[in-house]
């Protein structure tokens, strides 16, 4: 099975798919970022746009989480923002034609909400309260500036099974997202400080510097 969790940048993608992860024994992160990342590294800067639109990363990415599907025994968790229907029909909507069991779920919330995130993640917090609440997202900006379009798009049906989370921790969504996929994951025995310190660190690792 392969669990895509779809939503907009900053909307809590990441930070699900490892607490499921950790829960969830045998469980795998395939991250199609990194992919893409690879493939944008490798442009000259002033060629270097949304790599989504490369099809060698489309391509790519159903070719990889095709192989770990057909030869992994656990469950597949992929956290990746896909906006574009066509882009979407090329990569979920081909690894179903393939014969796989993907289940796609979009965490979805209010601006505000996201916004208060992106501030938070990674050393977002600290800076915040050195510069004050209202201190820019220079690191987001481009998560900012496509915000709007990523709650507008991703509200469509094609993206569904939506989830609302601005009343929900991240404990609590993965808890849903197994539920309505028929899974179990192991109960959750963590404090409200360790799960916050082990967030602060998976938000640190996937700071992005370019």
């Amino acid at each position: 099975m392969l669990l895509w969790i779809n939503g907009p940048f900053g909307g809590g993608k990441t930070q699900t798919a490892h607490e499921i992860q950790r829960r969830l024994p045998g469980s795998v992160i395939c991250d199609p970022e990194h992919a893409g990342f690879g493939l944008r590294r490798m442009l000259p800067p002033e060629l270097r746009g949304n790599f989504q639109d490369l099809a060698s990363w489309r391509q790519g990415v159903v070719e990889v989480l095709d192989l770990a599907l057909a030869k992994h025994d656990g469950v597949v968790i992929a956290p990746m923002t896909v906006t574009d229907f066509g882009y979407f029909d090329e990569t979920v909507g081909l690894l179903r034609e393939k014969g796989h069991d993907v289940r796609h779920f979009t965490l979805l919330a209010q601006r505000e909400t996201v916004l208060k995130r992106l501030r938070e993640r990674g050393f977002g917090h600290l800076i915040q309260r050195v510069a004050g609440k209202d201190a820019p997202l220079r690191r987001d900006s481009w998560a900012v500036e496509q915000l709007d379009h990523c709650l507008e798009r991703l509200r469509e049906p094609e993206f569904a099974e939506h989830l609302w989370t601005d009343q929900s921790t991240v404990p609590k969504t993965a808890d849903r997202i197994a539920v309505l996929a028929g899974l179990t994951l192991a109960p959750n025995s963590e404090g409200a400080l360790r799960t916050r310190l082990r967030q602060v660190r998976v938000g640190v690792k996937h700071i992005r510097f370019d």
